[in-house]
């Protein structure tokens, strides 16, 4: 098998932008399979419930009067070759009776969107398998920049239909769940409940600080969607104008009170900012869960200046507290999804010591996993976790591989990734 990989990405990215945003990954794929001489390649991407992987294809109608559709088709995991590659961010070579299969990780920045499959008449050498990787992590940026312009994958990955609080639930996510960012990794999940409960968890990367939240608004349905838009639109709007963590809160208290549709609502929330250059996490904490810091096999609740949550008492004032984090620490947020009703049968410290070694990205799943097994298989509330790894070292690269950086995948202990 012959691979050129300079003029191969020319006419792929060529292809990528004469086609439509739709047809972009096929344009891509069909691009890649020419290039090795490959039986068959194709894309699938990530559900949105984190535990299956989605094959789109169009399928055309030739009979006069009639259109084609585009088609979903739902490979749920079942611990095989494909979850293998997803979770641990590896390659995958398979021998059979058709072919080679190549399954490599579609990634970028530690976010896992999906999987190229391709199908080679000969087993693939190790440059062939390099170039294989770079074009997977190629076809993760192509897919970022086309869904902008279609609904098509957003489309695909929903594997359950979103009723209209989801619907505005999800705008309020950020773009990506999982970040590698050198001197820490990020990853947040929300299980939702059958009538959403109003969790939400975002992030933003400055260039020497990291912002985050968790927040929770009372309440279900619209109403409740609605009032995490005012919540999570304020603070938004504060961190973009440079206000500090205390100013971030107290903007977000008053647009509650003023804005929500009932005089009664509240948000509980836990915001945050991490200094990269020294370590140091401020965190405020307006009612909610207190934060977890799992240092050293240890779990603590973290001790924080008690303040009421957002909205429940207009000009109350916020105080934050800092916690001086260490190489290896892990910090843990939840919401009361992960801890009332049926879930408070989930004994999570247990359950944080078992996913130690996970990355976040997979630990946010396996503790979803854990909460759906003691209050599923639907939840009474929404469960949301945030999980942020430090590993200090704020300006130094990441070692990565294909938009992965392997020290950090499942698998690795935690000292590997200081």
């Amino acid at each position: 098998m012959e691979v050129s990989g300079t003029s191969m990405m020319a006419s792929m990215l060529g292809a990528v932008e004469d086609a439509a945003p739709v047809d972009a990954v096929e344009a891509i794929t069909r691009e890649l399979g020419k290039g090795l001489d490959a039986w068959s390649a194709s894309f699938l991407i990530a559900d949105l419930g984190g535990r299956a992987l989605v094959r789109l294809s169009y399928v055309p109608n030739d009979e006069p009067g009639r259109q084609g559709g585009d088609v979903a088709t739902v490979l749920p995991f079942d611990g095989g070759p494909a979850e293998q590659a997803l979770r641990t961010q590896t390659t995958q070579v398979l021998p059979g009776a058709a072919g080679w299969t190549v399954l490599a990780p579609v990634t970028e920045r530690g976010e896992a969107i999906g999987l190229l499959e391709l199908v080679l008449p000969d087993e693939p050498d190790a440059r062939a398998l390099r170039e294989i990787s770079r074009i997977a992590h190629l076809l993760g940026f192509v897919v970022i920049a086309n869904r902008r312009h279609t609904d098509l994958f957003e489309w695909g990955q929903r594997t359950t239909p979103f009723n209209l609080s989801a619907e505005i639930q999800r705008r309020l996510l950020p773009g990506a769940f999982t970040c590698e960012g050198g001197a820490f990794t990020l990853s947040g999940w929300l299980e939702p409940a059958a009538s959403v409960g109003g969790d939400t968890f975002d992030y933003s990367l400055a260039r020497d600080a990291l912002h985050f939240s968790v927040t929770d608004a009372m309440g279900h349905g619209v109403a409740s969607a609605m009032t995490a838009t005012l919540a999570v639109g304020s603070l938004r709007n504060t961190r973009r104008r440079g206000q500090s963590l205390v100013e971030q809160a107290a903007a977000a208290d008053t647009a509650v009170t003023q804005h929500a549709a009932t005089g009664s609502t509240f948000v509980t929330a836990v915001l945050g900012r991490i200094d990269l250059s020294s370590g140091v996490c401020s965190l405020i904490n307006a009612g909610h869960l207190p934060p977890l810091l799992v240092r050293g096999g240890e779990i603590e609740r973290l001790r924080l200046p008690r303040n009421f949550p957002l909205g429940m008492v207009p000009e109350a004032g916020f105080e934050a507290g800092d916690v001086p984090l260490e190489a290896g620490d892990r910090i843990v947020i939840v919401t009361d999804g992960m801890r009332e009703r049926k879930a408070a049968k989930l004994d999570l410290p247990a359950e944080l010591r078992r996913v130690a070694d996970l990355h976040p990205r997979e630990a946010t799943r396996a503790l979803a996993d854990a909460v759906l097994a003691v209050a599923g298989p639907v939840l009474a509330d929404d469960a949301t976790l945030l999980i942020i790894d430090w590993y200090g070292g704020h300006g130094r690269l990441r070692q990565s591989s294909a938009g992965a950086d392997q020290a950090l995948a499942s698998g690795s202990t935690a000292q590997d990734r200081v």
